[in-house]
């Protein structure tokens, strides 16, 4: 996925958030495989443990095994079918939650080779609010920030100034 392009200020900033959230003392799950931010989540000092594939809109199993303090998803649920049942089944207390928002200017991402690569939701700011609120998550911090490109044209051109990614601490009420 990252073979041409590493997203380093996306990686930056989740970074930062959640170092001002979470202590290394807490353990996380991360959802979604082991991947280059769940490496850099390790190196930091986290006990990181990462979902192994399953398909989690249909196995939501992860969540009756053994508790871990912080649940992260960190561009995960505009893969699911069904980030509600998910929020219902999680476990832990606290919550990191990321994603691309739903631009304007740009269509639902797809890929047309894989399958697991493909955007099913593409949230708007207040429909996450309100998707962890019906599922019984307080939002504690919430920031936005953009993800400039180094191509010419009008979407790159605007990606400098609209904000592309949301992300959310939340805390189970």
């Amino acid at each position: 996925m990252y073979e041409k392009t590493f997203p380093n200020k996306r990686f930056k900033h989740t970074l930062e958030f959640l170092k001002k959230h979470v202590p290394t003392s807490q353990t996380i799950l991360d959802l979604g495989v082991d991947n280059p931010f769940s490496k850099i989540m390790k190196e930091e000092g986290y006990t990181v443990k990462n979902t192994t594939g399953e398909d989690l809109d249909i196995n939501q199993n992860v969540f009756s095994e053994e508790k871990q303090d912080v649940v992260t998803a960190f561009e995960i649920f505009e893969h699911l079918l069904n980030p509600y049942t998910i929020l219902t089944e999680i476990k832990s207390d606290k919550l990191l939650i990321s994603i691309p928002l739903r631009l304007w200017f740009s269509s639902a991402y797809r890929s047309k080779t894989d399958m697991w690569d493909r955007h099913y939701h593409e949230f708007e700011d207040w429909q996450l609010d309100w998707l962890l609120e019906k599922t019984g998550w307080k939002i504690i911090d919430r920031e936005k920030f953009t993800h400039p490109v180094k191509k010419l044209g009008l979407r790159p051109l605007l990606r400098l100034f609209t904000p592309r990614y949301y992300i959310v601490y939340a805390e189970r009420v």
